[in-house]
């Protein structure tokens, strides 16, 4: 399975509390997502506000889409979502 990220800019979904961000498996873009409580939880994000979720995410961007791509493998070609649980038990 061929997993990439391309380089775009997440969108922040204020009602969710979510940072949407693009895979791509095996050619085909797949959706995945953070939650903005573990962008505060795991990444320092001080608040849940969205300048400060896109720069927690924009400094850890390798570590999360690397747990992303953790559960695409696991998952296949569905959407992803990491909570803040993922990350008490995934080792970047």
């Amino acid at each position: 399975m061929q997993i990439s990220f391309p380089i775009e800019a997440p969108e922040y979904c204020g009602r969710d509390l979510v940072l949407a961000f693009p895979a791509l498996v095996d050619g085909e873009r797949v959706q995945c997502a953070i939650t903005a409580e573990a962008l505060e939880d795991h990444f320092g994000a001080p608040s849940l506000r969205e300048e400060d979720v896109l720069s927690a995410f924009e400094t850890h961007r390798h570590a999360i889409e690397g747990a992303a791509r953790e559960l695409l493998h696991e998952l296949g070609k569905k959407p992803v979502l990491l909570h803040s649980g993922f990350f008490r038990f995934y080792d970047a």
